[in-house]
């Protein structure tokens, strides 16, 4: 009987690539322990010559970092909430329920996908400056609320789910709120989890919006913060390397905790390549 290998070809292909991709990181999380001797000497080093904490230190004593690390939490909690909370209400209403317009509004929907962030930025500018949003934290946040891919994305899952069950729950007296809240719900969080990485990383990493409509420093995030040790003449690489290491590992645990359900996610909505 021949015994299955723990490892196929693939494999020798994928981790000289995944071993490649995985540098950089590893690159800055070094940087962010050289000393500015090392950092700042040409041609650079790889290796630090010996490790330290100044630019951790530095980036909490002499920026506002814990601040915009904070405001960065509370944009990305209300971004991932609002987006579980609306896209999977709207995602269930356009597979499951019918009603006038249903193809016509969610191809409607999924069509501001093709259109380029930027060209929105003029016009949500404006409207935002009209409602008194500008300069504020919640206009770091508002434009994450919903999304036309989050309500993609939860469509395609419920529509992978069996109508049986909806119907027995229905036999049982559950209403159109019951069904979707204690049956289908609960059978969607690889789904769930999914739009939750999405939606962290994309309201984590996000700078031009917050560069255009934040202009107050105690209201920065975090990349917005770090955008300003970048200047002209002089950048503060052992800030700006430790900043990230610090803006970087939460996006990484929430894949790590998040990876399980995320591939069966791609498996069931048909996502995967």
């Amino acid at each position: 009987m021949l015994r299955r290998l723990p490892f196929s070809p693939w494999h020798l292909l994928l981790m000289p690539l995944a071993l490649l991709f995985a540098l950089p990181l590893v690159q800055m999380v070094l940087t962010a322990f050289m000393p500015d001797g090392d950092i700042n000497r040409f041609p650079p080093r790889l290796i630090p010559s010996r490790l330290q904490l100044d630019g951790f230190i530095g980036l909490f004593t002499e920026s506002q970092a814990l601040r915009w690390l904070l405001n960065t939490v509370i944009v990305a909690a209300i971004a991932v909430l609002a987006q579980l909370v609306l896209c999977s209400m709207a995602g269930y209403g356009f597979a499951r329920l019918k009603f006038f317009g249903r193809n016509a509004g969610f191809l409607m929907i999924l069509a501001t996908i093709m259109i380029p962030t930027q060209l929105l930025m003029i016009p949500t500018y404006v409207m935002f400056s009209r409602l008194g949003l500008i300069d504020t934290l919640a206009a770091a946040f508002v434009p994450w609320l919903a999304s036309a891919f989050g309500i993609f994305l939860m469509r395609q899952f419920f529509l992978s789910l069996p109508a049986e069950l909806e119907d027995a729950a229905r036999i049982d007296g559950c209403s159109t709120f019951g069904v979707f809240w204690r049956v289908v719900l609960p059978l969607a969080r690889p789904a769930l989890a999914t739009l939750t990485v999405f939606t962290l990383l994309g309201s984590w990493n996000d700078l031009i919006w917050p560069l255009v409509a934040i202009s107050d420093e105690s209201l920065y995030t975090m990349q917005l913060g770090l955008a300003n040790f970048q200047g002209t003449r002089h950048t503060q690489w052992s800030l700006l390397m430790a900043g990230n290491v610090v803006a970087t590992m939460p996006l990484i645990i929430a894949f790590v905790l998040a990876q399980r359900q995320f591939v069966a996610t791609m498996t069931f909505s048909g996502l995967k390549g």
